[in-house]
């Protein structure tokens, strides 16, 4: 498999440099159009859960609920 890739390369090195210099190109392009934030939002994400559960104290449903939540 790689003996006829290196083949068909070596017999025609113009389709090689033109598939290169389209990577080549396509590579800048991404390179311009990727935003670039000088201060990224580091904040931690929140969400407010609420959790009904009869018959268990709130310690119990913060041990059993939220905390797997947040791992």
């Amino acid at each position: 498999m790689i003996e006829r890739i290196v083949e068909y390369s070596i017999r025609n090195p113009l389709i090689v440099l033109l598939v290169s210099v389209g990577v080549a190109v396509w590579g800048l392009v991404a390179t311009f159009h990727t935003p670039v934030d000088a201060i990224p939002d580091l904040s931690e994400n929140q969400v407010i859960v609420f959790a009904d559960w009869p018959g268990r104290s709130p310690k119990e449903i913060e041990d059993q609920v939220t905390y797997p939540l947040s791992v």
